[in-house]
């Protein structure tokens, strides 16, 4: 059993999730987890309450789930919690009269090797960018976003065909693991901090990572089709990076690309012309080659492997 810490959880996704799970199935005292307001999700657009807030939920935490993290009431509630310790994974930025009401501090885990790929993004980004490198950090809390005192740096390589959610998972495992060891480095008092402009370097600007909006996700042909393919990789399964498809008849369709594959003999067509061979592969030009698409989604529809696509609607596009 660990220490009787209070420690106050903040998190939302399922990144969150596995960090909370290791320091309740750690023997830790979370006495209240901070999630995001339910939002309704689905057809039915019934609320839906969060990963993390569900967990908390299942296991008789108290879930504290504010509109503003300003608010008079909230406040109120974290004071009489008096938490020793507060740990931040996947949540919006805390104000100072949040973050600094803990006596041993408030820490975060950021999945990315800080100060690079600061922001709400940066395993997406990570991947689009190309990175062969990417990693962890855990930090304390200041009043800048991601500009706190680094505890733990780990890194973590990238697959050439990884995709944003593949390393998603990985990160959130190995993420759940940097908090439990920052957790015991802190309680231990053995704890050494550095200041971000350690890992700074005057010829290598730093790289954001910020939110990913629906222009981010719009698959422009003209581009290099590295790029082209990162981009789709970077944005797999969610939010998908996505194209329009004309049909024979004239209409078009938004499509959603998973999976995708390089061709680097040059491009076969102009940039955004498919071709395909009705049965096993639909390749799109790019402005330096083609891609073959693997997997895709046509709105309304479920994603599908390319071969099952052609099956269903292959006379329909060529």
């Amino acid at each position: 059993m660990q220490p009787a810490l209070k420690i106050v959880f903040y998190g939302t996704p399922e990144f969150a999730l596995e960090s909370l799970k290791a320091l309740v199935e750690g023997g830790y005292h979370v006495a209240a987890v901070v999630t995001a307001p339910d939002k309704p999700a689905g057809r039915g657009m019934k609320l839906r309450v969060s990963p993390v807030g569900q967990y908390a939920v299942d296991h008789g935490i108290r879930i504290l789930k504010p509109e503003r993290l300003q608010d008079p009431e909230f406040l109120d509630h974290l004071k009489k919690l008096d938490p020793d310790i507060q740990v931040v994974v996947a949540f919006r930025m805390l104000p100072g009269i949040v973050w600094g009401l803990p006596g041993l501090g408030t820490f975060n885990l950021h999945a990315s090797l800080l100060p690079q790929y600061r922001g709400a993004a940066p395993i997406n980004w990570v991947v689009i960018n190309g990175e062969t490198e990417t990693g962890l950090t855990t930090f304390f809390l200041q009043d800048k976003i991601d500009t706190g005192d680094i505890i733990f740096r780990e890194s973590m390589s990238i697959g050439p065909e990884e995709t944003a959610g593949e390393l998603h998972d990985r990160m959130k495992v190995k993420g759940a693991q940097l908090v439990i060891r920052t957790m015991q480095s802190i309680l231990t008092g053995n704890v050494v901090t550095c200041d971000q402009s350690r890992f700074t370097d005057p010829g290598s600007p730093l790289k954001p990572a910020p939110k990913i909006f629906t222009e981010t996700c719009s698959i422009d042909w003209n581009q290099p089709s590295a790029a082209i393919y990162n981009l789709i990789r970077g944005l797999s399964p969610v939010p998908a990076a996505f194209t329009d498809m004309k049909w024979k008849d004239g209409s078009v369709t938004p499509v959603k690309i998973f999976r995708a594959g390089l061709e680097n003999t040059g491009p076969s067509a102009s940039p955004g012309i498919l071709t395909s061979d009705g049965r096993t592969f639909l390749k799109i030009s790019s402005a330096d080659g083609d891609l073959y698409i693997y997997e895709l989604q046509i709105a309304g529809r479920k994603p599908v492997r390319i071969e099952e696509f052609l099956r269903g609607f292959g006379r329909s596009i060529i």
